[in-house]
């Protein structure tokens, strides 16, 4: 039985564990949105689908699905990552409870579909390549499935998303996409299994196209490139990066940038160039580990070979700060991490870094390389409710005493959070970015925003809170004697302290816990333990 051609589809993206060092919940409130980032490959599998259906986005993180939106919908689709695995499954059953079939797609879905056995249709891998696949066995009736890209696909055939289904001004900021895939082999990593290690890229014109169509709906300010490393392909991202600052400067520069990117970057100049003529102001690093045979055995050469305050400084004076990934809890680790990990932080002058535990993820050569031994645990691995690399982890047998490496993560969270330790990594890099020829074409939404966002700070920072009221005033005063361009950047580093300084705590208390339990023993104090200087 054929099914007509107009059908009437809800896509849900699922909420995100709610505790997590992502959701700045603190700093989106200060900035008035309501949650950080938007969901880009939702909006672009609904530019997927066929013209004559009428589509419908709700994002739970930052708004209530209705049983009004269920009681409309024909289909149901949804999908997203691990930390929101719980809230998917969830949906799947409330779809059903409401007569509605469920498609399911996304990361998760892809390395672990599974997991998602109660849906009615999964479709794994890349849209592109299999969602005609999907909507032909739709068309033709069918009441379930299960639809597996072959091959990753060409990006050039890869549609401008419907930033129009986006309540734009609900969040921090909105993705954008060059490339996919990542040229490295890290072991603890999925990229290369759910995006291939050779990186495809899409036209620039295409993604000038992208941005055309965000800047024609009136967004302004800060946009995210996602790619999984944006100069994984350096013969493609160096002429794109070109047209971007031209398409740019022809525009008066309605958006500045952000992306993620490997450590060699710093030692590209010209790359470092085109990245400060493209606007770009922040890029997040995956460092992991100071320790050489530790990234060795994990296949992470490209950082053994580098000095990463060197190249963190290269950075910065290029004018992008850096944030940075690190990882505790490798088999490597023969003794205590801390003191080396908090002292490479310290050294490279990086405010912002995600600690998280070494989480083994579904699909990765960790993941295979632990079930072989023996120490994967199967039953409990990606249960957890807020299961991301910070408040979980650990979800194998450890070479070295667990409570060792618990107690390790909590000593690094604990000193790089400390107030005078987070600010003075801040006063360092407002001192270090070269910020010449930086601009954003301001909008009265954005400069109400950003002053509502001062007053909000200059009170709860700077005169009510007696943590970090100093603090916050040294770094402001700073910058504004040795570096005043780089003041709106160093609020940027306070604004996320609202989040990163009670999330670390937070997290101090439960790991205390965590390793009472391990040992037998009582949770110390919370302000227990070695202080940052």
């Amino acid at each position: 039985m054929n099914r007509p051609t107009k059908c009437k589809a809800l896509l849900v993206f699922p909420r995100f564990s709610g505790s997590s060092f992502w959701n700045y919940r603190a700093t989106c409130e200060l900035l008035g949105a309501r949650y950080s980032a938007a969901p880009l490959g939702l909006i672009t599998v609904a530019a997927l689908l066929p013209a004559s259906w009428d589509v419908r986005l709700v994002d739970r993180n930052v708004e209530e699905l209705s049983d009004d939106d269920l009681a409309w919908a024909d289909v149901v689709m949804t999908g997203g990552m691990l930390p929101q695995r719980n809230d998917a499954l969830h949906l799947v059953e409330r779809a059903h409870a409401s007569g509605k079939p469920v498609v399911v797609g996304g990361p998760d879905a892809t390395c672990a579909p599974e997991t998602y056995a109660k849906a009615d249709f999964r479709v794994l891998g890349e849209a592109e390549e299999v969602i005609a696949e999907f909507l032909a066995a739709w068309d033709c009736g069918a009441e379930g499935g299960l639809f597996a890209a072959p091959r990753f696909p060409d990006l050039t055939r890869s549609p401008v998303p419907r930033f129009d289904l986006l309540k734009l001004d609900r969040y921090l900021h909105v993705g954008v996409q060059f490339s996919r895939g990542c040229p490295f082999q890290c072991e603890f990593c999925n990229v290369i299994d759910l995006n291939g290690q050779s990186p495809r890229t899409k036209a620039p014109a295409q993604v000038l196209r992208e941005l055309e169509a965000l800047r024609a709906l009136g967004y302004r300010g800060h946009v995210d490139f996602v790619d999984d490393n944006l100069i994984g392909n350096r013969k493609a991202v160096k002429p794109f990066l070109r047209e971007l600052a031209t398409w740019l400067d022809e525009r008066r520069r309605p958006f500045e940038f952000t992306t993620e990117a490997s450590l060699d970057l710093g030692g590209d100049p010209e790359l470092l160039r085109l990245l400060k003529q493209a606007n770009f102001f922040a890029v997040f690093v995956g460092i992991e580990t100071p320790d050489t045979a530790t990234l060795l055995a994990v296949h992470k050469q490209q950082n053994a070979r580098r000095d990463v305050a060197a190249s963190v400084a290269a950075i910065h004076r290029a004018g992008l700060f850096v944030n940075a990934g690190f990882i505790v809890g490798f088999d490597t680790e023969r003794g205590s991490i801390a003191e080396a990990m908090v002292a490479c932080i310290e050294e490279a002058g990086i405010p912002v870094c995600m600690v998280g535990l070494l989480f083994a993820l579904p699909g990765t050569r960790l993941t295979r390389r632990l079930a072989a031994e023996g120490r994967l645990h199967h039953a409990e691995a990606y249960s957890a409710d807020d299961a991301d690399q910070c408040t979980s982890g650990l979800n194998f047998d450890t070479l070295r005493p667990r409570r060792e490496v618990l107690a390790d993560y909590r000593e690094i969270l604990q000193r790089i959070y400390a107030p005078e330790a987070f600010f003075a990594r801040a006063r360092r890099v407002g001192r270090e970015l070269d910020r010449s020829g930086h601009a954003v074409q301001p909008s009265a939404r954005n400069l109400l925003r950003d002053v509502r966002a001062f007053l909000g700070m200059l009170w709860s920072m700077g005169i009510r809170d007696p943590r970090v009221r100093r603090e916050w005033w040294r770094a402001l005063l700073d910058c504004l004697v040795h570096n005043p361009a780089a003041l709106k950047i160093v609020l940027s580093f306070a604004a996320l302290y609202l989040h990163l300084g009670p999330y670390s705590r937070d997290l101090v208390g439960r790991l205390d816990r965590e390793i009472a339990a391990a040992s037998g023993g009582v949770p110390r104090e919370p302000d227990a333990g070695r202080r940052a200087p």
